[in-house]
């Protein structure tokens, strides 16, 4: 058993995550405590964090990459199309539709019209996938 320093409450041991710096081997914050923490400050500093996802999600590999154009060609030629329209200055990237966060992604409702995009931030460009699935000639 331990005490959270948080909320003072005792729990057993698998409450807590273990952590090797700790004497006893277990972060002194409990399990529930932390991931309030954790939502918090990913709540106060999204900005942040949302760049941060952004970058993170572009680490994959060139075998991976290569594999995805060969099993989504349609989604692969219309991202492409429009990262060269980007580019070259024929699109601009706009404020997401719904929440006007300036950090956007080009959605697709139908990969057969390439160049037909909406713009939405990221957290809403997921919400609408959760929603409505695959966009139209994804496959």
């Amino acid at each position: 058993m331990k005490k959270c320093f948080k909320c003072e409450s005792e729990k057993p041991l698998s409450d807590f995550y273990k952590h090797a710096a700790m004497k006893d081997g277990y972060l002194n914050k409990c399990k529930e405590c932390t991931k309030k923490d954790v939502q918090t400050n990913r709540k106060k500093n999204i900005t942040f964090y949302r760049e941060y996802d952004r970058v993170r999600g572009n680490r994959q590999t060139k075998e991976y990459k290569r594999e995805y154009r060969k099993r989504y060609p349609k989604k692969a030629a219309a991202r492409r199309k429009v990262a060269y329209n980007v580019k070259k200055g024929h699109m601009t990237a706009k404020p997401c539709e719904i929440c006007g966060e300036k950090l956007t992604v080009a959605h697709h409702d139908d990969y057969s019209k390439p160049l037909d995009v909406r713009w939405l931030c990221q957290a809403h460009h997921v919400k609408w996938h959760k929603e409505n699935g695959e966009g139209k000639n994804g496959h």
